[in-house]
């Protein structure tokens, strides 16, 4: 597994529900990242403003930052080269990056899309062919 990691610019939290608006592509990300977590993979993420020291300790970050600005971010970095600039990854890329299979992704999204209930998905709670 590659090591995966995410520079983001200085936001109060990584799931972009905090304050008056949702950011639905941070929600994506954080949504997508904890179901990868969930299938034991990790991706670090670094928030400008409560992880400083993890901009200016990678010198590809840091010298992209430098010389492009903030705007160069969220920069993502996959064993230590940078991979993306300036929006996040797809899914499919995470994904990848992580170490995950075409299989493992399939699977991981029908585990997504299964009822808790075991039922059809419509609310009832039972398992019927002609459900819904």
């Amino acid at each position: 597994m590659s090591k995966v990691e995410i520079f983001e610019p200085a936001m109060c939290c990584s799931t972009g529900v905090c304050g008056p608006g949702v950011d639905p592509e941070l929600l994506r990300v954080s949504t997508f990242l904890n179901e990868l977590e969930g299938e034991g993979r990790k991706i670090s993420r670094y928030n400008l403003s409560s992880d400083p020291m993890a901009f200016v300790t990678n010198k590809e970050v840091n010298d992209t930052i430098a010389n492009e600005g903030t705007e160069a971010l969220p920069i993502t970095v996959v064993d230590g080269e940078i991979r993306q600039k300036g929006s996040y990854p797809s899914n499919a890329n995470f994904a990848e990056w992580a170490g995950m299979t075409r299989e493992d992704i399939v699977k991981m999204v029908q585990k997504a899309q299964k009822p808790a209930d075991g039922g059809c998905g419509c609310g009832c709670g039972e398992v019927k062919s002609d459900c819904c």
